[in-house]
């Protein structure tokens, strides 16, 4: 079925450097400017089998969130690729740097509201590289928390204030499975 407006002119509302405002018929939504609207979310775990989530204060929430590593496609080169964005990510976020990238899915972040889609994307063969924390001021803070023991933390982060990434659920699933639902081999 074919909503009424997708037919509708595309009307540019508002610009700028990272997000523009587009109304369609009655609908007014956000789209990325650069990397065709995408965006990785990396799950990594550390040869310790920690799993890599980072914590940062977000602007639009007005709160510290804890999520795992992620960056816009694009937002460098116009030929950027979901891989090199992934490998970027983890490195400028949490000092990892993995041998193996592999995208698992791609799919909506919020369908509603905005035309970005983001990968989730598997990295293993983990080796620390350097510090972590982001560029400029993104101010991250890194943390390797036991597989085991991650789904608890997330949850006592959430008592404590913290918003948390709903994605994560997905990411920690995706560490002991393919998206269709088979064990991951090791």
């Amino acid at each position: 079925m074919r909503h009424p407006d997708a037919d509708a002119p595309r009307e540019v509302l508002f610009e700028g450097r990272w997000l523009r405002l587009v109304q369609r018929g009655r609908w007014e939504y956000a789209e990325r400017v650069h990397g065709g609207g995408m965006a990785v979310i990396i799950i990594a775990c550390t040869p310790e089998d920690e799993v890599l989530f980072v914590e940062q204060y977000r602007i639009p929430l007005g709160k510290p969130t804890i999520e795992m590593p992620a960056g816009l496609v694009g937002d460098e080169r116009d030929d950027d690729t979901l891989i090199e964005a992934a490998r970027r990510e983890l490195v400028e976020e949490t000092g990892w740097a993995a041998s193996n990238v592999d995208v698992l899915l791609v799919g909506p972040t919020s369908s509603g509201m905005s035309s970005e889609r983001i990968a989730f994307v598997r990295a293993t063969g983990l080796t620390k590289v350097g510090e972590g924390g982001g560029v400029d001021d993104e101010q991250i803070i890194v943390h390797r928390v036991p597989r085991s023991e991650a789904p608890a933390w997330l949850m006592r982060k959430h008592a404590d204030g913290y918003e948390v990434d709903l994605k994560l659920w997905g990411g920690l699933w995706m560490l002991e499975r393919e998206p269709d639902g088979r064990p991951l081999s090791r």
